[in-house]
């Protein structure tokens, strides 16, 4: 991989770091999907980065999972569901225009439907030999 390639990775994966971290107190803005996106950037730009998230005690568990058994846990499908829940009650609430609501309503049911079907983290597979 050349330099710049590698580098374009790098900065996507600080990029999608800030995001997630900013989603964590910024209603609406996801964290998990721009920890997970970073996650793999930094896979192709940063073993630093890349070590650091998947040692990171919060993070770490979350990106594990999903990268070798593409699992989500039921704590973070509840927390999913519960944040999603409030957002669509607050969008229904305040939307200027119905049809968008709606829209942003049917899109937030159609992601809560894809992470309930995500299998849940088994026993860690040990590394084949």
């Amino acid at each position: 991989m050349s330099q710049r390639v590698r580098w374009a990775w790098w900065a996507l994966a600080y990029v999608l770091l800030g995001l997630g971290f900013v989603g964590i107190v910024v209603p609406f803005l996801p964290t998990v999907p721009f920890i997970l996106a970073a996650a793999y950037a930094a896979a192709r730009g940063s073993d630093r980065l890349h070590r650091w998230l998947l040692q990171h005690p919060r993070f770490g568990p979350m990106i594990t999972d999903w990268q070798e058994q593409g699992a989500i846990s039921r704590r973070g499908k509840w927390a999913a569901a519960i944040s999603m829940a409030v957002c669509a009650a607050v969008l229904l609430a305040v939307a200027p225009v119905r049809w968008a609501a709606y829209a942003g309503v049917a899109v937030m049911v159609g992601m809560g439907t894809w992470i309930w079907t995500r299998p849940e983290p088994g026993p860690a597979q040990p590394p084949e030999m």
